[in-house]
């Protein structure tokens, strides 16, 4: 038994020497690695500062929007006797929605009707009393002259008497047609009154036929064949739209655009516009903009306008889409993972022609979406250190490892 324990535990003894052995010339190696590799120069990724074309551009979030929109409301207030849309339906511009049923506006324009034709026949009958009473005057005045003509002729063979009563009645009968024709001017304008209110009524009347403003599809229904509908025509009462329409041959996208490049919109710019949905880019110009910043939101409402014929296109459709603010045919442009920032001071790691780093000062531009415009500070073809920059040292010799202009050959900068 005794000697079993003595065989084991040299048997582990052993085991734990190879080891422990192992172990250490393991760690010699890793050693004589690293005095090695701390003997040599640091390899640094770096690209070449190269001339191209650049531009800036802005991504925003936008949707469709019909390019117009409307509920249609009844001008007048009364049931529906027939309705002729449904949701999707297309329609055309005055084309007959729905029929209203108003019995007292039948009343009200029989009742104009029937006051224009009694106005017109007070007309008549005040033109015969002018034309009467002018007769009247005619006969009198004739008899008034020839008195006065005799008596002018002939003292006293003509009564004077007689003569007053003949020019009183003279005066009479002229007085009664000068009443007459204001009686007639009366009439007149009775009749104008009375047709005003015909056309009034009969204005009225046609709002009984509801017809869509313009074409487009109808996107929503509200009230059914029955339905009293109240005149949407004050703001105090709720009145119920019978549909709504949207025109969607023509689309507007509604983009927020921020107030820090808000002046740099232009109309007709060029937007190039990815559809989520249909996952496709399309292209357009800016058709119109606010001029002017929402208080609350600091941005300014701009808008690209789309044909959409083919109906492709829905209102409601999400987009990102790239806004071109500026653009540069040959910049000279490094890496965004070159440049250091540190408020409005910028730095990169540039290579000397003995491979040693030095950090320099530069002006940037243009900012694209991996590049970045160098104004001053490099000039074409010189090295930049790409990757993480900060395990390099300005005045330090590195062993350079050009990559693919745009490429990383490590984390952020």
């Amino acid at each position: 038994m005794n000697t079993k324990r003595v065989i084991g535990a040299a048997a582990a003894l052993v085991l734990l020497i190879a080891g422990a052995w192992r172990w250490f010339g393991h760690s010699i190696e890793a050693d004589d690695a690293d005095h090695g590799s701390a003997g040599g120069a640091a390899i640094a990724a770096v690209v070449k500062v190269a001339r191209g074309p650049m531009d800036s551009t802005l991504t925003l979030a936008g949707e469709f929007k019909p390019f117009e929109d409307v509920d249609v409301h009844a001008k007048v207030a009364g049931y529906i006797q027939k309705i002729f849309v449904d949701v999707g339906d297309h329609v055309k511009q005055g084309q007959t929605l729905a029929i209203l049923e108003v019995p007292e506006l039948e009343a009200q324009l029989g009742g104009a009707d029937a006051a224009v034709r009694r106005a017109k026949q007070e007309i008549g009958r005040e033109q015969g009393e002018v034309e009467r009473a002018r007769s009247t005057h005619a006969a009198a005045h004739s008899m008034y002259a020839r008195l006065k003509q005799a008596s002018d002729q002939q003292k006293g063979l003509v009564a004077q008497q007689e003569l007053d009563d003949a020019q009183a009645k003279d005066l009479e009968t002229e007085a009664q047609v000068s009443s007459a024709e204001a009686a007639l001017s009366a009439a007149a304008a009775q009749v104008e009154v009375s047709l005003a209110s015909q056309k009034q009524y009969n204005a009225m009347s046609n709002y009984t036929r509801i017809v869509a403003p313009f074409t487009g599809v109808v996107t929503a229904r509200y009230a059914d064949t029955g339905s009293l509908l109240a005149a949407g025509t004050s703001s105090s009462t709720q009145a119920i739209p019978v549909v709504r329409i949207a025109e969607v041959s023509k689309l507007r996208l509604v983009l927020p655009v921020p107030e820090s490049i808000a002046a740099q919109i232009h109309l007709g710019d060029p937007v190039k516009v990815r559809v989520q949905a249909l996952d496709r880019e399309i292209t357009g110009k800016v058709s119109r903009f606010a001029r002017s910043l929402d208080l609350q939101t600091r941005t300014m409402e701009t808008e690209i306008d789309f044909d959409n014929r083919n109906g492709e296109l829905m209102p409601g459709m999400y987009t990102e889409t790239q806004l071109l603010l500026a653009e540069q045919p040959s910049a000279l442009s490094v890496p965004l993972e070159a440049v250091t920032r540190n408020g409005k001071t910028a730095t990169v790691l540039a290579l000397t022609a003995k491979n040693t780093v030095e950090e320099r000062k530069v002006t940037l531009g243009l900012e694209g979406r991996s590049r970045v415009e160098v104004v001053s500070g490099l000039n074409e073809n010189d090295r930049v250190v790409v990757g993480n920059r900060s395990q390099f040292r300005d005045g330090e010799t590195v062993e350079p490892k050009e990559v693919a202009p745009g490429g990383s050959a490590g984390g952020s900068r």
